[in-house]
This record gives C-alpha cells, sequence and structure tokens, in this order.
C-alpha cells in the first residue's frame, strides 16, 4: 500500500519544476535596472564583506578605523552595518531561502559525486571559495560586479572578465565532470 502524502503524513511532497531561466534572467536585468536607478550603482557583494570587516575593526577603535583608506569608504558615520550591500545580502540569502521553500527543495544536504566524499567536496568548495574571494578583491569587484554590472555599462573590464570565465570553465569542465560521475 503506498504512503500517504497528505497533511500529518510526514512525507515530503515532490519537488515542483524549476522556473524558466529565461524569465528569470530578464528578472535578473530588472533588478540590475532598479539598482541603477533607486541606488545610482550596480549589484555586487564585495563591499558587503568589507564593511563587516569595517565593523570587527571598529571594535578595536573608530579614530583609527576612520583614518583607514580602505576602512574609511565604509565607516559611514559610525555605522559600517548600514551598508546598503549588506542588505543586498540579506536580501539575496531570503530569498534563496524562501524560493526553495516554496519549491519544496528546502533541504541540507552536501551535493557531490559519487567517487567524491563529503569531507572532500566541502574542501574544495571552500578552497574555490576562498580563491574566488581572492580573485574578487584583486579584481575591485565580485562576479556580480563584474560580469553583471560591468556587463551592463559595457565596461571592457567586465567584457573581459565574462570572456575570462567562460574560457577557464571550459577548459576546466572535463575535469571536474569526472567528479560527478
Amino acid at each position: 500500500m503506498p504512503a500517504s502524502t497528505g497533511p500529518g503524513s510526514g512525507a515530503r511532497s515532490p519537488a515542483r519544476p524549476y522556473g524558466n531561466p529565461w524569465l528569470a534572467g530578464f528578472l535578473l536585468g530588472l533588478v540590475l535596472l532598479a539598482s541603477f536607478v533607486i541606488a545610482g550603482r550596480g549589484l555586487g557583494a564585495t563591499a558587503a564583506y568589507s564593511a563587516l570587516a569595517t565593523a570587527v575593526a571598529g571594535l578595536g577603535g573608530a579614530a583609527r578605523v576612520a583614518e583607514h583608506p580602505v576602512h574609511a569608504r565604509f565607516w559611514n558615520d559610525g555605522a559600517p552595518l548600514l551598508s546598503w550591500t549588506l542588505f543586498l545580502l540579506a536580501g539575496a540569502a531570503a530569498g534563496a531561502f524562501l524560493s526553495a521553500w516554496q519549491g519544496r527543495r528546502l533541504a541540507v544536504v552536501t551535493e557531490r559525486g559519487p567517487r567524491v566524499s563529503a569531507r572532500t567536496r566541502l574542501l574544495l568548495a571552500f578552497a574555490g571559495g576562498l580563491l574566488a574571494a581572492w580573485g574578487a578583491r584583486l579584481a575591485r569587484g565580485c562576479t556580480s560586479g563584474q560580469a553583471l554590472a560591468g556587463g551592463a555599462m559595457l565596461s571592457v573590464g567586465g567584457l573581459v572578465f565574462m570572456a575570462a570565465v567562460f574560457v577557464a570553465a571550459y577548459a576546466l569542465a572535463g575535469r571536474v565532470r569526472r567528479q560527478w560521475l
């Protein structure tokens, strides 16, 4: 006899199909346009981490932080946690959570291939995140800022960045794909 999937049965209902990627891209473009119109700048998340670092550094003394060339940009009259990029990241996290919940995909899992342990997958993800963060600081902007905002403004740096991303992804796809088979 099949298990009941009604309320109170404890069984998970099946996940809903993913949304249309073309529609999602169009909507992301509208969000980017709204960001330019409302905030006067494009999307980007790297500054949020700088604002957090400024808040932590401010615990050691406001005068010293206000004089620091990097932290001064994010000091915001003693309120670095009011940076609009922190609200952008919080909204992105809340949106991801709500989307997963609405799509019935809310779960704590480690996506990995059959030949990779969860520990190795997490270590590789952490290493990749560190490399991406280092690259974002080196490039003076994250992938959102470089690709979305830079591409929308036809910035040479943004377009070169996107070309480099696609070339690197194509060059590494075969090697990385083996981890998932």
